[in-house]
C-alpha cells in the first residue's frame, strides 16, 4: 500500500469514531424523536383525599388530566401494581365516575392490587377476578335495596313545606326501584345511593344531588339519599351537607337557613380538601407506565 493511500485510511479510522460520537450528541437536538424518553413530573392530578380503606389512601384524581398527560387508557381507577405512576399506598379513582360506581371501583382496585402484589397474578387475571367481585357486590346491593323497600310504608311526594311538584300524583305513593346501594350509617343516619332520575320522574322533579328525611317527606325516617348520577367527587360533600342541614332542621331552624348554613359548612370542607390535595408532590411519570404481571413479593 503506497503512503498516500495509507494516510487516507488512517484519517478515516481516526475521524470516524469522533463523527459517530458527535452524531449521537447532536441527533436528539436536531430530531427530538432520537432522544431517549426521560422520567418527567406533572402537577394537578389530585382532587381530594376521599377516605382511607384497608390501609390505602383513596384519592379522587383528575381522570382527564391523567389521560391527557400520563396514560391515555386510564379509566375508572388504578393501583400501583398495574400502574407504576401511582404512588405506593394509594388507590386512584377517576373523578368522572358516578357515586354509584365508586364503591365497586374501590373494591375492584383493592382486590386487583392484592392479587398482583401477593400472588403475582397477571393483570388480566387480576382484572377479571375483580370484575367478578364487582358483579357479586352489584347483585347483593340489588337484593338489599329491594329488601329495604318492601316493608316501607307509602310516602308523601312533598317537601318539608308540603309542596307537591307532580300534578295529579296521589297523596301517598309507594317507593319502588328507588334504592341502589347502601353507604352505611353516619350518626345513626342511613346513607343510601338512589336512582335520582326515578325520584325526579315519580316523586319530586326538583330532587337534585341529595336530600334528607327532614327536608323531604318522601324520604323515610333517618335516611339521607344521594343521587347515583352525581360524581364520586361530590358524594362526600353532599353527605356532609345533608348531615349538617338535617341536624339544623332537627333543632328547629327553618329550611332556608339550615340549607344556607349547610352549604357554608360544605364549602369549608371543600377548601380543606383542596388545600390538602395542593400539598401533594408532583407525580413522577416513569419510562415504564404499567406492568402485565404483579410483583408477587408482598408477604
Amino acid at each position: 500500500m503506497d503512503s498516500e493511500l495509507k494516510t487516507k485510511y488512517n484519517f478515516i479510522f481516526q475521524v470516524l469514531p469522533a463523527l459517530l460520537i458527535l452524531s449521537i450528541i447532536v441527533a436528539p437536538i436536531i430530531n427530538p424523536a432520537f432522544a431517549q424518553k426521560k422520567s418527567t413530573k406533572i402537577n394537578g392530578v389530585y382532587r381530594i383525599l376521599n377516605e382511607k380503606r384497608d390501609g390505602y389512601a383513596i384519592w379522587i384524581v383528575d381522570g382527564s388530566a391523567v389521560r391527557q398527560n400520563v396514560y391515555h387508557e386510564f379509566l375508572y381507577g388504578g393501583n400501583e401494581q398495574r400502574y407504576l405512576f401511582v404512588p405506593k399506598g394509594e388507590i386512584w379513582i377517576d373523578n368522572a365516575i358516578s357515586a354509584e360506581e365508586y364503591e365497586y371501583t374501590v373494591a375492584h382496585e383493592l382486590n386487583e392490587r392484592k392479587l398482583m402484589a401477593k400472588f403475582g397474578y397477571s393483570y388480566a387475571a387480576a382484572h377479571d377476578s375483580s370484575l367478578q367481585v364487582e358483579l357479586k357486590m352489584r347483585k347483593m346491593n340489588s337484593k338489599l335495596s329491594r329488601s329495604h323497600e318492601k316493608p316501607l310504608a307509602k310516602v308523601s311526594p312533598t317537601d318539608c313545606d308540603g309542596y307537591k311538584e307532580i300534578y295529579g300524583i296521589e297523596d301517598s305513593v309507594e317507593l319502588k326501584n328507588i334504592y341502589l346501594l347502601p353507604l352505611g350509617k353516619r350518626d345513626s343516619i342511613s346513607i343510601w345511593v338512589v336512582d335520582g332520575s326515578a325520584v325526579r320522574k315519580y316523586l319530586f322533579p326538583d330532587f337534585g344531588f341529595s336530600g334528607n328525611d327532614l327536608a323531604y317527606h318522601f324520604i323515610p325516617d333517618k335516611e339521607i339519599w344521594i343521587d347515583a348520577q352525581i360524581s364520586c367527587e361530590e358524594t362526600e360533600f353532599s353527605i356532609q351537607c345533608e348531615l349538617e342541614e338535617r341536624w339544623r332542621l332537627s333543632k328547629g331552624q327553618i329550611y332556608d337557613d339550615a340549607y344556607e348554613n349547610a352549604l357554608m359548612k360544605s364549602l369549608e370542607m371543600r377548601t380543606l380538601r383542596k388545600n390538602e390535595a395542593a400539598k401533594k408532590a408532583a407525580i413522577i411519570i416513569p419510562k415504564q407506565l404499567d406492568r402485565d404481571t404483579g410483583t408477587g413479593d408482598e408477604k
